[in-house]
């Protein structure tokens, strides 16, 4: 931070975030963006999340993190719905990306065969 421009920016993104929380969406879908994941290819995953969510209005917010600490499946895609029961999906690309929206966002079902449960049977 080297000015009070940077400390505005960083209270607007902050109250982003909190805001995104406290969102009427009903699903929070967050993309881990740390560099296992960049380099095992979540950025066109989040780009394709993002664009889809809009296309076909899926209620969610679409979000990005750091590092979950399971960098051998990257890239690595968490539902959260408003309950707080989890999703974790791996080995996530594009197509995967639009498949867990339709199925788990559109119709409330969870996408068992991309989850990190079925990579350990």
């Amino acid at each position: 931070m080297k000015s009070l421009e940077d400390l505005k920016k960083m209270r607007e993104e902050a109250l982003k975030k909190v805001e995104m929380r406290d969102s009427d969406k009903d699903y929070r879908v967050v993309v881990g963006m740390a560099t296992c994941g960049i380099a095992a290819g979540a950025r066109p995953v989040l780009n394709r999340l993002v664009e889809e969510t809009s296309k076909n209005n899926y209620s969610c917010v679409v979000t990005q993190t750091g590092c979950i600490g399971l960098c051998v499946y990257e890239p690595i895609v968490e539902v959260f719905d408003k309950d707080g029961n989890k999703a974790t999906y791996v080995h996530v690309d594009s197509e995967k990306a639009a498949v867990i929206l339709r199925r788990h966002i559109g119709n409330g079902e969870i996408v068992e065969e991309y989850t990190i449960d079925s990579m350990k049977k």
